[in-house]
């Protein structure tokens, strides 16, 4: 930390830098050159450095004073970098800001400094100027220093933070400083940013200067006009005044402004009727018992009465609720809507619902019975329940009212009616009504003989009150069966006045005539029951005709069931021994004996020593070695013969992981036959899929990266669990370290908390072309060692473009020669090389293929190629296919194992074996029989933009280190040549290493897998990586997490829980989970696939509009990814039934690529199998035995929202043109729209267009309402297009999108912050909570993975609102 002491007590006069010789040197001075000002700061740094224990040493003449060099004073002795001041002049330099100045004050405490910035602008040539930068009162201790230059040096720091704290710039601070800006000044932004004061660390202060300032005005201009407006409308109250708004009053024009032609949102009765019974019933609030201060009470209290709700029933939900959205959604709920405010109504609303009916009767009584406020459904329902008998009924709802019981009520009136009425005769109730009729004259009114009614006088209220009562079968050994009738009085109030007045009957009134004493208490009673009219859940039943049940809180911090294999901590001796003695018998056999042989000529060989004994000493060993050393095969096989030499054999279990799945399934395959043992015994494998190994046997096991990862993810989630998953493990070896994916980047962070509180684990990074002082320098807390092996390659001769044309005679027929950046370059061939360009040329690569045979003769040997992707490798085979005595084989990461394996097979005989692959045959993999390497210099590479989030996949130049790695290929086992289809000027231009991955990908994946282990603060965690991701990117990441509903808040949630176990692009994995839930599983399998590899339809230049032609045939207006799930469907079945022929011919047909579809197939199966490993589904599942899981595949409505679902917030709104009408017979006919007049716009770009090569480019309409569309990627070239279109309706987007906000303008809801619909605020409410029900159905799956949610109620009703559009069907 900066010195902050203070200095000035005991001195008797300070010589204040820049300060003038005034006793008061507080005052403030500006400076901007620091030429004129080095002067007095040496001055001021020989003085403070001449104070020892506030003593002055007098200046001698003789002996000046020594100057102190301001780099020791602020970095150190040993500070070589550069200075805070350097750094931020160097900044505002490059941001072409003028030369900062700062100011200076001197108090008792020392010095305190502050920067103030200045930018003109170029055109206007306005300057503007930035307030200084100010530390807070709770900070301003920090800011001074004990003498002017370090104190400026802090200012500069402080500075520097507040323009450039999401960039990494501080490890070039000096030490103190550095520490300042991790602990300090970080905590500052996190309580900054808190108070929604993030503006201030923007990188371009000016410019949120200038938006602050803009907004503030517009601010204050909209406060001027709502101050007006109150004023105007100060008499009225708030739900009145937007009770107006909405039924057209003055403001409406403006209110309406941009709700005008949004679609419109709407829940047929039975649909609502079953969703209201699910929310009250099975719905929670405040699940974790948050607790409101008294203060926010009161502000939540005025605020939501203020809208228009009664103070009772918003203090009653207050009780329940956790924050004033989750309060505003239970009154929308639970009050009845009679009571509700106007805004929160569905236009047009009129109270109570229209029973339509043919049976006049059965709708009077009906009727009559709801009169007291009783629900219709509640009234029908037991008026069928009680036979049509109201009187039976009617005493069924009052029992129902006061006690809840009512089946049991319902039984025992239906089974005593007869009964009652021969034992009771109505005598007493005939006396007491002519009684009445004497007292109350004409206030009473007889209806019939068991009903009359009594006018009730209540002075206190204006509303005209009558008692309805009716002789119950037991009066008066029970009360009457009354009502209340009321017009206008909500129907919860006159049910709460029936509840008490029935509570107050049972306990004073039974066993005498009582009427009279009930109409005394009701005029006594009611004025008081009106204004406290009690909880609502007290009457809801009876409201609503629903049963509420309160349900549990929910289990907190479930964690996923795993098995974990704990070491073997007591070890027997005599299974070492054992160990020992089968390995040493092995080593005498003859084939080990020739194995050895071979092995001992490799360079690893030569330092297995040297391994062993640096392995066995440190916690971390690098090992660099060249290609053909044979670290990846030799180094892991040393460890574990020196364990089973000294008799620990037992206890070792080493994991290798590697990059790709081939890597690790040649590796385990090479060196289990170097150990004499068959795969799955001594050496093992394990990789997504599929896995060969043994517990307690297996003692190398080979894995991919990603699978380890996995294991350490779903291990429970906190750190203890993490190491405890390496429990069994004694050595983890990370091979090829130096591609720096996001999984090994990934993986080392959590390595170097494990290595923390497990001394005894051995970690080993291994690479070709490692650059061992990084990771040095990241496991720099742990012991480490370094080893680097020699290489053992054969000579390979390099022949780059211009020999390659040479040899070949290639001519792309161009005559045009321009000025070339070869030298000594032929003119035909520079016109050559500028006809091929920057293109991969694929008659190029078949030309130098031929050349390459031809040359050979009848010499073996193999050719391995080198391309981007794989529709690079198919067009090559393609180019291929004509040449003789070829076998060309492809190899890329989507192929299946099996098909993997095929390339280390020898050629047929009489051909030649031609390897198509991509940068997966670069490492870790010896292809014996390859002499001749084509490399084309490219590789496909994932750009990441979080400015905009944008994801481009671009094909890049290669690094020169990948090159160097493609060229050994060719000298692994003879003699070699690598033909280089660039040139030499292109190959100095390439980047000496490639950008880690962290830093060029979305980081949405792996900040879930963080959060998934139990890590609360992802960014912080990220930090920590050998390459810390961009700070935006994270914070980009996390957001959208919660916008997919991976994430809410910090919580992780119960779908994240899933997607965080699946390895997939969140997105599929989002698709496969809600597929397995909604019973639509195979068609969601299918569409993932398709979106990894792309779409089955091939489009000829020449054909492009008969290709899209016949795509839409297989599901019209469906959208793009459903026309192609219905077209593979199509090629499955035909592919079980027919010939290949006949297959071939129908995909030339549809324009379909059997290929792509055979590619889909087996990433429909490795996706299939990582949801089996997942436990997300039953290891016996199949497609034809869980026909449950398939129950709904086929219904096209249902899999479009499930789509939509998983792409969110990858969504566009549909803008459709005005409506235009044409006259027919009949009448005006509606016209649909033209395709060019339709328009789309998404939330972050604004206007968007459908990509022509889409089967909605030309859509005039769209299926099943849909009003929005969801697409896969966006691509920009002179539009911004979007692609991979499914269209889904306003129901999908409710439930399967962002968070629901209610308009208490009364004009609807708004999705996610930016889509809105018209429609009623409760059908919202009742959606949100539907969507916290599907969550606790996704939990329930977690904890039980063979359970089958497909039935459950709440995925029903769901399946039901989206597949309907909220109708009735």
């Amino acid at each position: 930390m900066p010195k902050n002491g203070n200095h000035g007590a005991n001195t008797k006069k300070s010589n204040v830098p820049f300060a003038s010789n005034k006793e008061d040197v507080d005052d403030n001075v500006i400076f901007g050159d620091a030429k004129t000002t080095r002067k007095a700061t040496q001055g001021s740094t020989a003085e403070s450095s001449a104070k020892k224990g506030g003593n002055i040493v007098p200046a001698s003449s003789e002996d000046p004073p020594k100057k102190l060099d301001s780099r020791k004073l602020i970095g150190g002795p040993s500070w070589t970098g550069k200075l805070p001041m350097n750094m931020l002049s160097e900044l505002c330099q490059k941001q072409r800001w003028a030369k900062p100045e700062y100011t200076m004050s001197k108090t008792p405490e020392g010095f305190s400094s502050m920067v103030i910035l200045k930018a003109t602008n170029p055109k206007t040539k306005e300057t503007l100027i930035l307030p200084s930068f100010k530390l807070p009162p709770s900070h301003k201790h920090l800011a001074v220093q004990q003498t002017a230059l370090e104190a400026r040096h802090f200012a500069a720091t402080f500075a520097l933070f507040r323009v450039c704290s999401m960039r990494n710039i501080h490890i070039m601070l000096p030490p103190i400083y550095r520490d300042l800006w991790k602990t300090a000044f970080q905590d500052l932004k996190s309580d900054e940013v808190k108070q929604g004061n993030g503006w201030m660390y923007e990188a371009d202060p000016f410019a949120a200067k200038q938006e602050r300032e803009e907004a503030q005005t517009l601010m204050a201009k909209k406060r001027d006009e709502r101050a007006k407006q109150k004023a105007k409308e100060a008499d009225q109250p708030a739900h009145i005044l937007s009770a107006a708004r909405s039924n057209g009053g003055d403001s409406n024009r403006n209110t309406m402004k941009g709700w005008a032609r949004v679609p419109k949102i709407d829940m047929a009765k039975r649909t609502r009727a079953q969703v209201e019974s699910l929310v009250r019933r099975d719905d929670r609030w405040n699940i974790h018992a948050a607790q409101i201060s008294e203060f926010q009470r009161r502000n939540i209290i005025n605020d939501i009465v203020g809208l228009g709700f009664r103070k009772s029933h918003v203090e009653e939900a207050i009780e329940e609720c956790k924050d004033r959205e989750e309060i505003l959604e239970w009154l929308i709920i639970h009050v009845p809507e009679d009571d509700l405010p106007s805004w929160v109504l569905p236009e047009g609303y009129t109270a109570g619902l229209s029973m339509a009916s043919s049976n006049v009767k059965r709708e009077a009584s009906i009727k009559r019975l709801a009169e007291a406020g009783y629900s219709n459904e509640l009234c029908a329902r037991l008026l069928d329940d009680c036979h049509g008998n109201e009187s039976i009924a009617a005493e069924a709802l009052q029992n129902e009212l006061v006690h809840a019981g009512l089946d049991e009520q319902i039984d025992l009136n239906i089974s005593s009616l007869s009964l009652v009425e021969a034992e009771h005769p109505d005598s007493i109730w005939t006396e007491e009504q002519e009684t009445l009729n004497s007292i109350f004259c004409e206030r009473f009114k007889k209806i019939d003989r068991h009903l009359f009614q009594v006018q009730l006088h209540i002075t206190e209220l204006q509303a005209p009150f009558s008692l309805s009562i009716r002789q119950s079968r037991m009066y008066p050994q029970q009360p009457p069966t009354v009502s209340i009738i009321s017009p206008g009085l909500p129907a919860y109030i006159r049910l709460s006045i029936i509840r008490q007045l029935i509570k107050h009957a049972n306990a004073y009134l039974l066993g005498e005539p009582m009427i009279f004493n009930v109409v005394d208490w009701l005029e006594n009673n009611i004025p008081n029951i009106v204004n406290h009219p009690g909880r609502l859940r007290d009457v809801s039943v009876a409201v609503s005709g629903r049963n509420e049940k309160q349900m549990l809180k929910p289990q907190s911090d479930v964690k996923v069931r795993i098995l974990l294999t704990q070491i073997r901590g007591n070890t027997q001796s005599s299974q070492n021994l054992d160990i020992f003695n089968r390995w040493q018998a092995k080593q005498a056999t003859p084939q080990q004996q020739r194995i050895l042989a071979a092995r001992q000529t490799l360079p690893a060989w030569e330092l297995q020593e040297a391994i062993v004994n640096a392995v066995n000493a440190h916690q971390v060993t690098i090992i660099s070695g060249e290609t053909g050393s044979g670290k990846s095969t030799q180094c892991v096989q040393f460890v574990l013969d020196d364990m089973i030499k000294r008799h620990i054999g037992a206890t070792a279990n080493l994991v290798c992981t590697q990059p790709r799945r081939i890597s690790a399934l040649g590796l385990a395959d090479r060196v289990s036959d170097e150990r004499c043992s068959r795969v799955g015994d001594e050496v093992g494998y394990a990789i997504r899929g599929e896995s060969k190994q043994k517990s307690g046997i297996t003692k190398i096991t080979f894995v991919t990266t990603g699978v380890l990862l996995r294991r350490l993810q779903t291990s429970g989630g906190t750190k203890d669990d993490i190491v405890a998953a390496l429990a069994d493990v004694s050595h983890v070896v990370v091979d090829e370290v130096h591609e720096r994916s996001l999984d090994v980047d990934f993986l080392l962070v959590l390595l170097k908390e494990v290595l923390s509180r497990r001394e005894d684990l051995k970690v080993i990074l291994m690479s070709a072309t490692l650059d061992a002082g990084v990771f040095e320098k990241y496991f720099s807390s742990f012991s480490t060692a370094r080893i680097e092996i020699k290489g053992r390659t054969y000579p390979v001769e390099d022949f780059y473009l211009d020999d390659v044309i040479r040899l070949t005679g290639f001519n792309t027929g161009s005559r045009k020669v321009e000025e070339s950046d070869e030298d000594d370059v032929d003119p035909s061939v520079a016109s050559t090389i500028q006809g091929i360009g920057m293109r991969i040329n694929y008659n190029l690569i078949a030309s130098t293929v031929r050349a390459i045979n031809s040359s050979s003769g009848s010499q073996d040997g193999g050719i391995l190629i080198f391309l981007p992707g794989t529709m690079e490798i198919n067009r090559t085979l393609d180019a291929l296919r004509g040449l003789p005595n070829i076998h060309a084989l492809p190899l890329h990461a989507s192929l299946i194992p099996t098909e993997q394996r095929r390339i280390f097979a020898p050629a047929p005989r009489g051909k030649r074996k031609v390897v198509v692959a991509t940068n997966v045959a670069e490492t870790s993999i010896t292809i014996e029989d390859i002499v001749a390497v084509i490399d084309c210099g490219k590789v496909k590479e994932t750009s990441f933009d979080p400015q905009n989030n944008m994801v481009k996949l671009e094909e890049v130049w290669a690094s020169r280190a990948a090159c160097k790695q493609r060229r050994g290929r060719a000298g692994r086992v003879q003699a070699g040549v690598c033909y280089k289809l660039y040139t030499r000027n292109a190959e100095d231009k390439m980047a000496e290493r490639p950008e880690p991955e962290i830093r060029r990908v979305p980081l949405e994946q792996l900040c879930l897998s963080v959060r998934a282990m139990g890590v609360t603060d992802v960014p912080a965690f990220l930090a920590s990586a050998l390459t810390p991701p961009e700070t935006l990117a994270v914070q980009g990441a996390v957001e959208l997490l919660g916008r997919m509903g991976a994430l809410d808040g910090d919580d992780l949630t119960a779908l994240g829980r899933h997607l965080s176990m699946i390895p997939a692009d969140l997105r599929c994995g989002k698709l496969m989970v809600y597929g397995a839930t909604f019973g639509c599983l195979e068609a969601c399998l299918i569409i993932a696939a398709i979106l990894t590899v792309k779409s089955p339809f091939v489009s000829p230049q020449t054909k492009r509009e008969e290709s899209k032609a016949a795509r839409l045939t297989f599901a019209p207006v469906q959208g793009d990814l459903i026309c192609d799930l219905r077209a593979y469907e199509e090629w499955a079945e035909r592919k079980s039934s027919s010939s290949y022929r006949d297959v071939k011919v129908w995909c030339d047909q549809n324009y379909l690529s059997n290929r792509v579809l055979d590619d889909i197939s087996s990433n429909r199966s490795q996706y299939l199998s990582s949801l089996k490993e997942a436990d997300f589904l039953p290891s016996t599942y199949h497609s034809n035995t869980h026909a449950s899981l398939n129950a709904h595949g086929s219904k096209h409505a249902l899999v479009r929202a499930l789509v939509a679902g998983a792409f969110n917030p990858q969504l566009a709104r549909i803008d459709f043109p005005n409506k235009k009408f044409a006259p027919s017979m009949s009448g005006a006919v509606e016209l649909d729209p033209e395709a060019r007049t339709i328009k789309f716009f998404n939330q972050d770009n604004g206007r968007v267009f459908v990509h022509p090569s889409s089967t909605l480019f030309d859509a005039q309409g769209f299926p099943g309402g849909s009003v929005y569309l969801s697409y896969f990627n966006k691509m920009e070239t002179k539009k911004l297009f979007i692609r991979e279109l499914t269209p889904f309706n306003a129901y999908s987007l409710l439930l399967f999108s962002g968070p629901i906000t209610l308009d208490t303008l009364g004009r609807g809801l708004i999705v996610d912050g930016w889509l809105r619909l018209r429609g009623w605020a409760r059908i919202g409410v009742l959606v949100s909570r539907l969507r916290m029900m599907l969550d606790e159905v996704l939990a329930r799956k977690i904890d039980n993975p063979s359970l089958d949610v497909g039935n459950d109620e709440v995925v029903t009703v769901v399946r039901k609102l989206v597949e309907f559009d909220g109708l009735d069907q």
